[in-house]
């Protein structure tokens, strides 16, 4: 996290590689990373990007409702409960945190105070930067942005039928946790009193093969 400190030229360049798109309004890129303690501070001023995460939010919940839409035939209340858990802040603060968006918040305040509100400022900073990449090259690539990141929109991999199953149960989401071991990840996830434990090359592998494990043993508990 930047203290008080103002952005370089690579600065912008390293928050973009990060984000993986290309900011047309470099101006509109910092506004994104700009906490209300950064521009509250006289010598800082400008805005702040509380605006931006309440139209993040916005954009997120559209393109997830249209693709959870687009992929089942649930009724209203089925979709509505996934779509919590897709858009939730436990569920953007894990992306928020892989991206490593924090590095790049400009705040005005005590890093302890900053790092105690860690999950609240990630999940808004990952809303914030949908909103930018939304004003900046539309909603296609703002889709995109959280096509590429929210990997639980493959509505047909595991972890995405771990979490509908879940959810039409309990209003609850699949916990997960990773860890590296011997050269490769392991994830381990629990939900409905169960736990599943996956392994791969990558952290997503392991997940998936984690979420299928759990899966499988809640179809067959249902079963007897």
């Amino acid at each position: 996290m930047r203290n008080g400190e103002d952005w370089t030229k690579e600065t912008y360049d390293e928050a973009e590689r990060a984000i993986g798109y290309k900011f047309r309004d470099r101006e509109l890129l910092k506004t994104c990373f700009t906490h209300s303690t950064y521009r509250n501070n006289v010598a800082h001023g400008g805005e702040d990007n509380e605006r931006l995460e309440f139209l993040g939010d916005a954009v997120l919940q559209l393109v997830v409702s249209d693709r959870l839409y687009r992929a089942s035939d649930k009724d209203e209340g089925k979709l509505t409960e996934r779509r919590k858990g897709y858009v939730s802040k436990e569920a953007l603060t894990p992306v928020a945190e892989k991206l490593g968006l924090m590095r790049f918040l400009r705040h005005s305040n005590r890093e302890e105070d900053m790092g105690a509100k860690a999950g609240k400022l990630l999940s808004s900073l990952f809303e914030a930067v949908t909103a930018g990449i939304y004003l900046d090259g539309g909603i296609g690539e703002a889709a995109e942005f959280l096509k590429r990141n929210l990997k639980y929109m493959d509505m047909e991999s595991p972890i995405s039928a771990l979490q509908e199953f879940v959810q039409e149960r309990e209003k609850a989401t699949p916990v997960y946790s990773e860890r590296q071991e011997n050269g490769e990840f392991v994830a381990e996830v629990t939900a409905l009193g169960g736990r599943g434990t996956g392994r791969g090359k990558s952290k997503q592998a392991a997940k998936e093969e984690a979420a299928k494990m759990l899966l499988e043993k809640l179809k067959e508990r249902k079963r007897h």
